[in-house]
């Protein structure tokens, strides 16, 4: 049976349950479909929540960060970190106070129609920017194991998308990602404990990471630190110079994550207060099992990679291209890895070219005229099955991990999208006397509203595609973050203030970004270049969201001080929520 046939069986099998699980948990009302009735056990929303949050960002791109160091352990610090926020901060209180949507929880809370519009501003902003790397990851999954064009791939997912969704609202969507993380967890995890027993002989990656490499006697890492420096790049386990900015971008991520809207709308799902805390608690235990898996599984396979290209004992003699196997030849074609021989010798020759001293001596001793192979670090995982030479039944598990992973993510956006639209625009503010009928229409057509801009941005993604994660995390810390914790535990702050403090908060926080990544993402429109020496106390781009939550909170402390307190059923109702 050809690679291809198990591919589409895998893919096929997944696509066939998510839709039986549609027509099975489909919404029969506007409860049902906002919040599944609001009757999701908490170990299954746990779950859900975790195949929500494990995007295709997640299951493709994670490894491939990690792969480069130390550096990028941000990434997962701050995204686990953020569900410590949500379960000992929002979780609980958010489902006390019973509502279906984030700007639903803004507009009673604050009892202003101002504030819940901006709410799904910025929630639609949010939404829409981290949409776009879902429905991209989905047909670069696509493209190459079900050997169709990402176009092509992206049209499937959308059509899928279309039936659980739709159908389903949150309810279908809830019990569809409950299945997509057991998808995407044995995909993830089983190529990483085949990895594992081959490279250390250790059945558990965490327990091989800090193992012997082989029958070699020296330990994995320090052997991968051999390697890479070799090639002139930096250590895997290098230090990080600037700290602060580390910090700064972890906590962005933290802030950001409990502030992302379809995250915190899956805690409205459950029968019981309390629940919403265990289901946190369990979102965090499926998460970790993913995200404790990550660093083995990065080094393991950076270091079977180049092992991959350098066969023998040094690096004097790389790969023939002549001779690339069916995996190079495969990847080649998506783009995602390109070689260009500069010096005509006929080998791969794969360096850090932009390491000036290496470059003047070793690779010009060698006769290299710079690095030969341009590798995308979204491959590792996703060829990691077939770099290692590992059975066709993983290479199809790891194709419909991939998928499940980028759906299960894309859904949940998209949900929250067409809530805030149906429930928040239309329901409680165009028209207040729709009937509860009308609005599950409203809700629907929205969704494929949200579907069909999802997809065409997935088929023509704009040019700041790989810069929406600067823009989705800055804007859930500096606006919906700041305003659900005073919300929640600050009974002065009055709607005035969360406008404002959401305004400029959000204001702030896009401003820096333009400026070092361009206007509106247009390139050439940068004020500055983005590079340390111009960035403002060392605070990089990508780490601003946190300041711009800072300043959220202290423009929407001073403006509700200086205005009026808010009415006493405001505050008794906050009280309530906090001391039920």
């Amino acid at each position: 049976m050809s690679q291809f046939v198990v591919n589409m069986i895998f893919v096929a099998a997944s696509f066939g349950l998510y839709t039986w699980i549609a027509v099975w948990a489909r919404a029969k009302s506007t409860r049902e479909f906002y919040i599944a009735g609001g009757e999701v056990h908490p170990v299954f929303n746990g779950m859900a929540t975790a195949a929500d949050w494990l995007s295709a960002a997640s299951f493709i791109s994670v490894a491939g960060l990690i792969s480069v160091g130390y550096v990028n352990s941000s990434f997962i610090l701050g995204w686990t970190g953020g569900y410590v926020l949500l379960a000992t901060l929002l979780a609980p209180y958010l489902r006390r106070f019973g509502k279906y949507t984030v700007p639903d929880f803004v507009g009673s809370r604050y009892d202003s129609r101002a504030a819940r519009l901006v709410a799904v501003v910025c929630l639609i902003v949010i939404s829409l920017t981290y949409v776009i790397g879902q429905m991209t990851g989905a047909g670069v999954a696509f493209a190459r194991f079900l050997e169709v064009s990402s176009t092509t791939g992206l049209i499937i997912s959308a059509i899928v998308v279309f039936f659980y969704a739709v159908l389903g609202g949150m309810k279908g969507v809830t019990y569809t990602q409950v299945a997509q993380y057991i998808v995407l967890i044995l995909a993830f995890t089983v190529p990483a404990v085949y990895l594992s027993l081959q490279m250390t002989g250790h059945f558990l990656p965490q327990v091989g990471f800090v193992s012997d490499f082989g029958n070699t006697g020296q330990p994995l890492l320090h052997k991968l630190n051999e390697v890479v420096r070799d090639l002139g790049f930096q250590d895997y386990t290098a230090d990080v110079e600037n700290k602060l900015n580390m910090f700064l971008f972890t906590l962005t991520l933290m802030v950001g994550t409990a502030g992302l809207p379809h995250v915190i709308i899956r805690f409205f799902t459950v029968p019981k207060i309390s629940d919403a805390r265990w289901s946190a608690g369990w979102a965090l235990v499926f998460i970790a099992l993913f995200y404790t898996t990550a660093p083995p599984l990065a080094s393991m396979a950076r270091l079977n990679l180049l092992e991959s290209i350098y066969p023998g004992e040094g690096i004097e003699e790389a790969m023939v291209y002549e001779e690339r196997p069916e995996w190079f030849e495969k990847w080649e074609t998506t783009g995602l890895l390109t070689f260009e021989d500069k010096n005509n010798d006929g080998r791969i020759q794969y360096y850090n070219d932009k390491n000036e001293e290496y470059a003047a001596t070793t690779a010009a001793e060698r006769g290299w005229e710079g690095n030969e192979l341009t590798i995308n670090n979204d491959i590792l995982v996703l060829a990691l099955p077939e770099i290692g030479n590992m059975p066709s039944w993983i290479i199809g598990l790891m194709a419909a991990g991939g998928i499940a992973a980028a759906l299960s993510t894309a859904s949940g956006l998209l949900l929250a999208i067409s809530s805030a639209v149906s429930h928040d625009l239309i329901k409680n503010t165009l028209f207040p006397q729709i009937s509860d009928k009308a609005e599950m229409l409203a809700a629907r057509i929205s969704m494929v509203g949200a579907i069909l801009i999802a997809t065409w941005l997935g088929i023509n993604p704009p040019g700041f595609a790989a810069q929406t994660v600067a823009l989705a995390f800055g804007m859930a810390a500096s606006s919906i973050f700041p305003t659900l914790m005073m919300g929640i535990f600050f009974k002065r702050i009055n709607a005035k203030g969360a406008v404002a403090g959401m305004s400029i908060g959000a204001l702030f926080t896009i401003c820096y970004i333009f400026m070092y990544l361009g206007w509106f993402f247009i390139p050439g429109t940068n004020n500055f270049p983005n590079t340390p020496e111009f960035w403002v106390f060392g605070i990089s781009p990508l780490s601003v969201g946190c300041i711009g939550a800072v300043i959220n909170f202290l423009v929407a402390i001073s403006v509700s001080y200086a205005t009026e307190e808010p009415s006493e059923e405001i505050q008794r109702m906050v009280e309530s929520v906090r001391y039920p």
